[in-house]
């Protein structure tokens, strides 16, 4: 079976390697010229965590090829790209396929589910952490999951990311999943971005942990005001916890800042303030954030993966 992933950045490129591992034929699509090449060249590049490195050939276009041939898909693209990528994978699903995306941020599953249908698309979160080392050359920074949306097209692609070595769970509640996962987020990508320093710092500085604190618990308020049931009972511990656990790793925010490419921040704690707004949930430290790091963004360029 052959897997489709739309994107060549950090985790495109660790699930292209995973699946590829397997003898599974992987089809990376993406428009950053230097990835593209890298890819073309010598192949996706795994570097485990205990330093050994294999390389597995993949395919790469840097457009659909207009034939619906592809049953299983992934999106991993920035949110700021989810509507071209959408309209991309339509282009190139089957119409009995599935598109999974495993973004960070709120808003690109409706976009998805927009341009293929709810047949043909798919909500998930990954815990997986990766770090781009150079183009088409990724290293694992920390080990975790894969969670689906129970779908009544999951079954193949869950068992082909289990066969790559992904622990697959699939709930019927993926909402407070990625909610879950957003109030982390938000409360962690940003303040490694701005401060550029890895997730494990904002720990060691009393008034940052503090900071860290506050961004989570107004983004847990909002999840609360819109009924979402979040998966742990206190957004700080948990906030904490998952900074402690993956203290050396380079969140993918303060990477785009050090690339100097455009973040995921309108997404993550911009959203947190719209939906905020919403249900009156007032969110003064999320804005802020937004705001600081829009700010870093305002230098950015759009050539990215």
């Amino acid at each position: 079976m052959d897997v489709l992933i739309i994107g060549i950045g950090a985790l495109a490129c660790l699930f292209a390697a995973r699946l590829a591992s397997t003898g599974m034929g992987v089809t990376l699509l993406g428009s950053w010229v230097e990835g593209l090449t890298a890819l073309r060249q010598n192949g996706v590049r795994l570097t485990e965590m205990d330093g050994s490195e294999r390389s597995f050939p993949v395919r790469v276009i840097s457009a659909p090829n207009g034939n619906k041939n592809f049953r299983q898909a992934l999106v991993l693209v920035k949110s700021w790209q989810t509507q071209r990528a959408a309209q991309q994978l339509d282009s190139c699903l089957s119409s009995d396929g599935i598109g999974l995306t495993l973004q960070n941020g709120l808003g690109n599953f409706e976009i998805l589910e927009a341009a293929l249908g709810s047949q043909r698309a798919l909500l998930g979160i990954t815990t997986f952490g990766a770090n781009l080392l150079e183009p088409g050359h990724v290293r694992l920074a920390g080990n975790g999951k894969v969670i689906l949306g129970a779908h009544p097209r999951v079954e193949p692609l869950a068992d082909c990311l289990h066969e790559a070595g992904f622990p697959v769970e699939i709930v019927s509640d993926p909402e407070s999943l990625l909610w879950g996962k957003l109030v982390i987020n938000a409360a962690i990508n940003s303040l490694t971005a701005l401060l550029r320093v890895p997730n494990g710092e904002l720990l060691e500085r009393p008034s940052v942990r503090q900071l860290m604190g506050k961004a989570a618990l107004e983004a847990a308020s909002v999840a609360v005001a819109r009924g979402i049931h979040l998966p742990y009972p206190d957004p700080v511990v948990a906030v904490e916890e998952v900074a402690r656990n993956t203290a050396a790793n380079i969140s993918s925010m303060l990477q785009d800042v050090l690339r100097g490419t455009p973040t995921e921040i309108d997404a993550i704690n911009g959203a947190i303030v719209r939906e905020g707004e919403k249900v009156g949930v007032p969110t003064p430290v999320n804005q802020m954030l937004w705001q600081l790091v829009m700010g870093l963004d305002g230098r950015a360029t759009r050539k990215t993966p």
